[in-house]
């Protein structure tokens, strides 16, 4: 017996009409999806925006001035350019100091800067930027990162409506420039010296005179002998300026500065209103940058110190032991007072100085004990 076909079951020319007629839905509504993404892509190019970082230094400052355009192009890219960065050095459009309040009122996005330039709206700001005898470049990353820097960090700035993020490193200070040799305490008596924040603090306390210059004016004071001294980055910033035609010596190690941290200041505000992944990218620029200047400094001063000892007649000057330790005390003092200046302070202290006690082993154990070992008398690289 010869079986009908079912009543549901489709003949062949009606499965092909279906299909044919599938076809044609998922046509359309591929052309729909289509229609509505072209529609989608000038929304998402109307939302870009021009981001404006002010700096605390002028556009040929070695360094600083290079790491706040790589610090902008970063951020742009990693937005996909929905936040184009243009960076306004100091004196285009406001002065070096005056970054932080304009930041804070929403006048401009973001500042590049030292935050030890606020101190006077706050001590505690003096720690993240870096102080006398604290940390270096490596540990105060850690301490912001994976320590209780960062949370300390965003409680002092909401009041002033900032958003810090650690955004660069000089590394260590290493030169002091002088027209005579300091070999104990009592030699800094007297002596007029220009450095700049608690660095000065430290140097009055063991009689010295200490004085404020723009870095421009360094080398002219020196060389007229209006200063005995300056205390001023690293042997590349120095050769920037001139220095080395100005002064026979140069002292180390760098104390009042064993890093210097760079801080992105974003307006409250403005960070608040930013998708979840602009802020993420603005923190991984930030974040790659640290590493990138860190690396820049280094080179710099690794360059500028061999074209110094070749080319300049510098009599390099090690700090003395009992130098170092009056010195020491001194910070010590001075950094405590800081802190006892200011309830904020004296939290970001405690916090601070537990980071340096227990960093003070790890980097004995490592990092110095590797460069003693490596500055004995061995061959190494070949004939």
């Amino acid at each position: 017996m010869i079986r009908k076909p079912h009543a549901t079951s489709a003949p062949v020319g009606d499965l092909r009409d279906g299909i044919a007629r599938a076809g044609r839905r998922r046509f359309l509504t591929l052309a729909a999806a289509g229609t509505a993404a072209a529609t989608v892509r000038p929304a998402v190019a109307q939302t870009r925006r021009q981001v404006r970082m002010v700096t605390a230094w002028p556009a040929a400052f070695a360094g600083f001035a290079d790491s706040a355009g790589r610090l902008a192009r970063r951020i742009t890219v990693l937005t996909g350019g929905a936040l184009t960065v243009q960076v306004i050095p100091a004196g285009e459009r406001m002065g070096a100091f005056d970054v932080f309040d304009a930041v804070g009122a929403g006048e401009v996005e973001m500042y590049h800067a030292l935050d030890s330039y606020w101190q006077g709206r706050s001590a505690a700001f003096a720690f993240f930027a870096g102080v006398p005898f604290g940390l270096t470049a490596e540990e105060h990353a850690a301490w912001i990162h994976h320590g209780s820097g960062q949370a300390l960090w965003d409680e002092i700035a909401a009041p002033f409506s900032i958003k810090p993020l650690l955004a660069g490193n000089t590394g260590a200070h290493q030169t002091g420039w002088y027209n005579r040799p300091i070999r104990d305490p009592g030699e800094l008596k007297g002596l007029r010296v220009a450095v700049a924040g608690l660095g000065g603090q430290v140097l009055r306390r063991l009689g010295a005179s200490a004085v404020a210059l723009p870095g421009r004016e360094l080398a002219p004071a020196l060389d007229a002998g209006r200063i005995d001294g300056a205390e001023w980055l690293g042997p590349w910033n120095a050769l920037a300026i001139g220095l080395p035609s100005a002064a026979r010596y140069m002292a180390y190690p760098g104390v009042f500065a064993p890093n210097t941290a760079i801080t992105l200041g974003l307006n409250l505000n403005f960070w608040a209103g930013l998708p979840v992944g602009q802020q993420q990218a603005i923190v991984t620029a930030a974040t790659a940058e640290s590493a990138m200047s860190l690396a820049e400094f280094t080179a710099g001063n690794t360059r500028a110190l061999v074209t110094l000892r070749a080319e300049h007649g510098i009599t390099m000057m090690p700090r003395p032991d009992a130098l170092l330790k009056a010195l020491g005390e001194a910070a010590g003092t001075i950094v405590g007072e800081t802190a006892r200046s200011d309830p904020q302070a004296q939290r970001v202290y405690d916090a601070f100085v537990g980071f340096r006690q227990a960093a003070l082993g790890w980097s004995r154990q490592s990092v110095q004990s590797f460069l003693n070992a490596r500055l004995l008398p061995f061959p190494y690289g070949g004939p």
